[in-house]
């Protein structure tokens, strides 16, 4: 099956799309019962007032095919998003390191697209990116994910977009002050894979929690190359009154990864220990004209890591350490001046900081001389920003909204990121939307300060993102389509130009694309789901396609589920430069469940199922068809 076999499959959806009566007076109760998101205004809004591209990923698909991570189920359901990654589980950090999340020619690896918890920045303080380990799927109860400039309201590192992962909370029974459930899922398979996870939520009255353990392991398919991660999560909720709610969430994550090198130059001891966690603290208010909350956060992490040597070399004497943290304060009201007038207004503030050494192995001291020295071990910097976003509805129709930040950054200095948007319904089950929005990713503490190539006098990178969208609801809402174009311009990248010279604010890049996406809801067995997106980079990145394609398939019926789905990679970059090497890939995946009774229910899973060769990652060979079972109880 080829990506034209894709995109006609996908375009049969949408056909029947347009086979439909969208001017039934019937549905139109039904269509007002839009989708409610929190990302892209950090108030609850209903998406069709929302220039922006926002996808939701709810549980039940999360779930659907047994996965430990979110990132998999968001690179098919999402159009334009590609996860890079190197074996059946585990994407590690450093020089061989996977788990960097592509949209539209930007990367999380360079600290370009940003994830975030309950809407907390989750980025490593000293080199700028996520850690693609810790977004576990325990912690999710939906996943949102804007493409597309968010620096508006969350400043730095969000140039290419967000990933949300809205953490879980238990709905209560109706008229039930006590409530309670709890999960155990387990499962083992090929290359020695293991994965279990337990969780706990209840409700009493007016206090909530969710408690969730995690552990999973695997030796992977290549020799020295295995991987293990224990995962805690806790999340703790009060509602003080009708308009007032308290919560505070903690996570942990501790994994140790070996990272076997190309193969074609094998390393031997390229260890890592890597254990990262945040905490945050919330109070909300929510009124019938009014609602906004106060936060405060802290992301940390500590890191161990041999480099490994090649074979005929000698071992490392020393380990690379570093520990960071990004600590922070957000606060964000939002006021409904008028019926048709939302003004929402925030102010953030960030320290980051970090230490970074290398350390003897024997004596456990600091090598502060030879190649080993750095410029600096140690460095702070803060970021403040302010900034006011306006929606106004100038008709039932017409949606109007603009906003503007100003952000600070002790060594960047002052960045202005505008945003401007406007959207239009013509008919009550779609809209055309047009949105402008700037992004900007402040230097790393590694840009400004650590090896040779740092420069304290860097500023920040920022682009321009102009991108105009269709979507529409049908069939009482059970089939929606939606298609994007969007342009973006990017300037002042950061690159080295000389090896081993200061890095310098010369890079610009021009990205463009299409991107088309469809769900349907057949029946009360069936859903099927398609999205394409083409992408076409003056200056290509490593980790995006051409295209890719996904088409996807979930049936229930009745103590039985299935799901399916197939993926197509076309022109991937896994090395870019003056002799770019790009890689296509046909990849099927399927997940089978058997509910033996209420409390059990046993599953079986395949990924690859064609049994592809191909690499995402240069180097790294991914593995063919791979094999797991479990079970799942529910008490």
């Amino acid at each position: 099956m080829t990506h034209r076999t894709l995109l006609l499959l996908g375009a049969g959806i949408m056909s029947l799309s347009l086979q439909a009566n969208d001017q039934d007076e019937s549905i139109q109760d039904t269509t007002r019962m839009a989708e409610v998101v929190v990302t892209g205004s950090r108030a609850a809004t209903d998406i069709r007032h929302l220039p922006m591209t926002v996808n939701t990923i709810g549980r039940d698909r999360l779930l659907a095919n047994e996965r430990t991570s979110v990132l998999p189920t968001i690179m098919e359901e999402v159009p334009g998003v590609v996860l890079t990654s190197r074996g059946m589980m585990g994407y590690g950090v450093s020089t061989g390191g996977s788990g960097s999340i592509n949209v539209r020619g930007l990367s999380s690896g360079t600290g370009q697209m940003l994830v975030l918890i309950d809407g907390h920045p989750q980025y490593q303080g000293i080199f700028g990116h996520g850690i693609a380990d810790a977004y576990q799927t325990m912690i999710a109860e939906r996943v949102e994910v804007l493409r597309g400039p968010a620096s508006l309201l969350y400043g730095s590192n969000a140039m290419g977009g967000v990933v949300n992962i809205v953490t879980r909370a238990l709905t209560p029974a109706p008229g039930s002050k006590f409530s309670q459930h709890t999960t155990i899922n387990a499962g083992a398979g090929s290359w020695g894979t293991v994965q279990v996870e337990g969780s706990n939520q209840l409700r009493i009255g007016r206090f909530t929690s969710t408690v969730a353990a995690q552990y999973q392991r695997s030796d992977n398919h290549r020799p020295r190359m295995g991987f293990e991660q224990y995962g805690g999560f806790l999340s703790l909720g009060y509602k003080l009154s009708d308009h007032w709610k308290a919560s505070a969430m903690a996570d942990v994550t501790h994994f140790n990864a070996s990272n076997p090198g190309l193969v074609t130059a094998p390393k031997y001891d390229n260890d890592q220990s890597i254990t990262r966690g945040s905490a945050n603290l919330v109070v909300e208010n929510n009124y019938a004209t009014t609602s906004g909350a106060v936060s405060i956060y802290n992301n940390y992490g500590n890191h161990s890591i041999d480099d490994g040597y090649e074979a005929g070399k000698a071992p490392q004497i020393d380990y690379f350490r570093s520990r960071d943290a990004v600590a922070g304060i957000s606060l964000y009201q939002s006021v409904m001046a008028t019926p048709s007038t939302r003004i929402t207004a925030g102010f953030d503030y960030q320290h980051i900081y970090g230490h970074a050494w290398y350390e003897d192995k024997l004596t456990g001291a600091t090598i502060a001389t030879g190649s080993r020295k750095m410029q600096s071990t140690r460095g702070h910097e803060d970021e403040v920003a302010g900034y006011a976003d306006v929606r106004q509805e100038i008709t039932k129709y017409v949606t109007l909204s603009a906003g503007l930040r100003y952000d600070y950054h002790t060594k960047a200095g002052g960045e202005w990121i505008p945003q401007a948007g406007l959207v239009v319904r013509p008919i009550e089950t779609g809209e055309f939307k047009f949105m402008f929005s700037k992004g900007f990713r402040n230097p790393t503490y590694k840009d400004l300060y650590l090896y040779g190539t740092a420069n304290a006098d860097l500023r920040a990178e920022s682009m321009l993102n102009y991108e105009l969208s269709w979507r529409q609801r049908l069939l009482e809402g059970r089939l929606t389509y939606g298609i994007n174009l969007f342009l973006i311009d990017g300037k002042n990248m950061i690159q080295v130009v000389v090896p081993r010279t200061p890095a310098q604010n010369v890079g610009e890049f021009r990205n463009k694309g299409v991107e088309v996406e469809a769900a349907w809801k057949v029946d009360d067995h069936w859903r099927i789901s398609t999205n394409h997106s083409y992408l076409h980079m003056d200056n290509p990145i490593v980790g995006a396609p051409d295209y890719k394609g996904y088409i996807g398939a979930d049936c229930v019926y009745g103590k039985f589920t299935a799901a399916a789905g197939f993926q197509q990679l076309v022109g991937l970059y896994t090395q870019n430069g003056a002799k770019p090497v790009q890689e296509n890939a046909s990849l099927l995946h399927m997940t089978l469940g058997y509910r033996i009774c209420k409390q059990l229910k046993i599953w079986a899973k395949g990924e690859n199922l064609l049994a592809q060769k191909y690499e995402i990652n240069l180097g790294y060979p991914m593995p063919k068809a791979t094999f797991m079972g479990g079970v799942t109880i529910d008490l």
